[in-house]
């Protein structure tokens, strides 16, 4: 359990920074103003909890499985996975109708590269010794 909360807090910042800076990245809502903070904020929890959860139970079996393609492509298909489980966040929080939408592959590709990247950099500061 204190696995998934020290995973949680780079992803809640990690998502953030992908949805600000990723075009086929979005949370519905206001776009600008203290408005935006406020209604964005409970969504963009609950969407890095669901791809903390993901990530956390999901992405070990379809790694897995997919073996194979990450030799063969010399783990370039691990970008394909990531990205995939971005797409996959998006529609469970679609089907809750959380308002969080990543708009096709390329930009989930964009998106899992950009939060593997912040992750890094925030998991620095705030991960586990």
């Amino acid at each position: 359990m204190t696995r998934l909360v020290s995973r949680f807090v780079p992803t809640v910042v990690a998502l953030a920074v992908a949805a600000w800076l990723v075009a086929g990245i979005r949370f519905s809502g206001p776009s600008s103003g203290s408005a935006e903070i406020e209604h964005k904020i409970v969504p963009l929890l609950v969407v890095a909890a669901i791809l903390t959860v993901v990530t956390s139970f999901v992405k070990p079996v379809l790694t897995l499985l997919s073996i194979p393609f990450i030799v063969l492509s010399l783990g370039l298909f691990l970008l394909v996975i990531n990205a995939a489980m971005l797409l996959l966040t998006s529609a469970v929080a679609d089907a809750l109708d959380i308002g969080f939408r990543v708009d096709g592959f390329g930009a989930a590709l964009i998106g899992s590269i950009l939060i593997t990247i912040v992750t890094w950099i925030v998991d620095g500061f705030v991960g586990e010794d």
